[in-house]
């Protein structure tokens, strides 16, 4: 049984695919497109010699670009803030007196416990404050 050149190439973008998904390793899902573009040149007609070079310089230029657009991409940080980090710089409400031993806010829509950041500051009920940080379930502000 006589298998063509372009099978074989097929057969090892599928090899290098397997690695891809094991992994999580994007080089070999470039090296499988590498394959993949040698696969078609081999059905054009193309020599070993071409094939292998359609193979390393397809690979080659996919791990050239892609990759440091992917590492630029993972690497920023989301615009959006969540959590405990979207709450400070907000502005709140005294619901009861706040000085540095505690006191309520509303924040958000909801009541927080919070303290305020310098120990002589009391802020009260009807005043807004900022929030500086939270620390734990308070928020301190001032």
């Amino acid at each position: 049984m006589d298998i063509d050149a372009w099978v074989w190439w097929l057969i090892g973008a599928v090899g290098l695919g397997i690695p891809l998904v094991l992994t999580a390793m994007p080089e070999f899902g470039m090296f499988a497109v590498g394959a993949v573009a040698a696969a078609v040149t081999a059905a054009l007609g193309g020599g070993v010699v071409a094939q292998v070079l359609v193979f390393v310089v397809v690979s080659v230029a996919l791990v050239a670009v892609v990759r440091p657009i992917a590492a630029r991409h993972r690497d920023q940080r989301p615009q959006h803030r969540t959590g405990i980090d979207a709450l400070r710089g907000r502005t709140a409400v005294v619901l009861e007196r706040v000085d540095s031993s505690g006191g309520r806010i509303k924040l958000a829509g909801e009541i927080w416990s919070a303290r305020a950041l310098d120990a002589g500051t009391s802020f009260e009920p009807g005043q807004q404050v900022d929030v500086v940080e939270i620390d734990g379930a308070t928020a301190v502000v001032m």
